[in-house]
């Protein structure tokens, strides 16, 4: 009897682990060792391997090789499937099907160090994986529910509950710890932080941050002092606008502890911020009515505040470059024509805004704190509304009361919170005026100020209204005319 010239069965091999956390890619090395002597013991040609390390099937973040493999058996690269398990291949029953109806199509077998052969072919095949499917998608979401509920527990605990170093927080203990650098993969030796304690860099930052936008500034001005500090986040990445704003947004930052973005209660961590300038801080940050600017950064101190003096036109004017003018002009945002050189009318404000706060009676300017208002009552308050609003979800949570009740409860406790909230804000928002009334060098304080700020101060203070200039010569000698720059003091 001849032998058998029969060319061998190809074969590719599929290794994935959900978490890795060395780096050390331990685990799909010994997966393909034990699937890459399943296909020598049968005589398979292995012709590719597709390793998807530290990728979870079931939370449904894409699979690049996983993808690339069901590509490459689309046009023929193998017949048989090499897997340490089923549940290495799929743990969502849509991702199934769609690996059966291939497999259908293209005669593509699957064979398992763990759980045998699987032909695909015939129904029972098909039971059998849907069912070690499901056994693996029952795991998947047990593990799960395990893991958030340890989540929970330590969240409520007001511990640290892990992942990324949080901006703010981190302090080295002096001990070390060993973990593998996925750049090199060599092992080195890696701080232990503390994190209860604060990063004082950091911490001043996060508490600058708060005081900024409470005294009237921008996130954006914020966003620009942090990089003009060299500060960064705890990944190495300049923090933009909108990491910069979800930074003074964390309830972390005043001690309070969040599970799912609930407050859960209090952090056993130092607080960076006050929880009332905390509060007061969200207040202004999510007000629907805060005086936000869209598109290209405003860079001129008078844009979309100034107004235009045409009789009947109640628009705000913007800053451009029109026609064949060399210098920035402010200019009616209806197109009534008459820039005025931009440069030289933002002096001029700025100089009157100067030399009001430098007067002996500029004291008198300032807004009288508001009456009544006893912030520590209000915190005490506050902190009960949010014991009661955990109580009800722990009392829905153990059958204790209906959803109807729960609800209704809830909906009180929100609105009750939202007034003390308010009330806060009240209590911790600063005059804009406040830092500049009373200086030795009121205008050194100015240009000390981040244009966000001085914007602020501009609406709090002066009503400017920029009429028809008159053309040619004035009487000064120049061709700026002053006369025609209408301003009106609101305090």
């Amino acid at each position: 009897m001849k032998p058998s010239t029969a060319a061998p069965s190809r074969a590719v091999i599929y290794v994935r682990i959900s978490q890795d956390r060395t780096g050390a890619h331990l685990g799909v090395d010994r997966q393909r060792e034990d699937c890459e002597a399943l296909a020598e013991r049968n005589g398979w040609e292995v012709v590719e391997v597709y390793v998807d390390n530290d990728v979870s099937a079931y939370s449904g973040k894409p699979r690049k090789h996983y993808r690339q493999m069901l590509a490459d058996l689309e046009l023929g690269t193998a017949t048989i499937v090499i897997a340490w398990h089923t549940d290495r291949l799929h743990r969502s029953p849509t991702e199934l099907e769609q690996y059966i109806n291939l497999c259908e199509r293209r005669g593509v077998t699957t064979q398992t160090v763990q759980a045998g052969s699987l032909d695909l072919s015939t129904s029972g095949g098909r039971l059998v994986a849907r069912m070690l499917g499901n056994v693996a998608r029952h795991e998947s979401e047990h593990k799960g529910e395990r893991v958030a509920r340890a989540r929970m527990q330590k969240a409520r605990a007001g511990q640290w509950t892990g992942g990324l170093r949080p901006f703010g927080w981190g302090v080295p203990t002096g001990e070390t710890t060993k973990k593998i650098d996925k750049a090199t993969g060599e092992e080195v030796d890696a701080p232990v932080l503390d994190m209860t304690k604060l990063v004082p860099e950091e911490a001043a930052a996060l508490e600058a941050g708060t005081d900024m936008i409470l005294a009237g500034g921008s996130v954006k001005g914020w966003a620009r002092w942090l990089a003009d500090k060299g500060l960064t986040s705890t990944v190495g990445k300049p923090i933009t606008h909108n990491a910069a704003r979800d930074l003074l947004l964390r309830p972390r930052n005043a001690g309070i502890a969040v599970h799912r973005g609930e407050e859960v209660g209090r952090g056993l961590w130092a607080p960076a911020v006050p929880e009332p300038k905390f509060r007061a801080l969200v207040a202004v940050l999510t007000d629907p009515n805060r005086v936000t600017t869209t598109g290209s950064e405003v860079k001129w101190l008078g844009s979309l505040i100034y107004r235009c003096g045409r009789p009947e036109c109640t628009a705000t004017v913007r800053c451009t470059k029109v026609g064949g003018s060399r210098q920035p002009s402010y200019r009616c945002q209806d197109n009534h024509g008459g820039g005025r050189n931009a440069a030289v009318l933002d002096a001029y404000i700025q100089d009157l805004i100067i030399e009001r706060l430098s007067k002996p009676d500029a004291v008198d300017l300032l807004e009288p704190a508001p009456d009544g208002v006893n912030a520590g009552a209000l915190q005490m308050e506050s902190e009960a509304i949010r014991r009661r609003l955990t109580d009800l979800a722990g009392m829905f949570g153990s059958g204790q009361i209906s959803m109807a009740q729960f609800t209704e409860g809830s909906d009180v406790a929100r609105a009750q919170l939202e007034g003390v909230t308010a009330q806060l804000a009240r209590a911790a928002v600063k005059d804009p005026l406040v830092g500049l009334v009373g200086m030795k060098d009121v205008r050194a304080a100015w240009e000390a100020c981040e244009l966000g700020r001085q914007r602020t101060v501009l609406r709090a203070l002066l009503e400017v209204v920029l009429h028809p200039p008159r053309q040619g010569r004035m009487p000064d000698g120049g061709y700026f005319d002053y006369d025609a720059i209408e301003t009106r003091w609101k305090r």
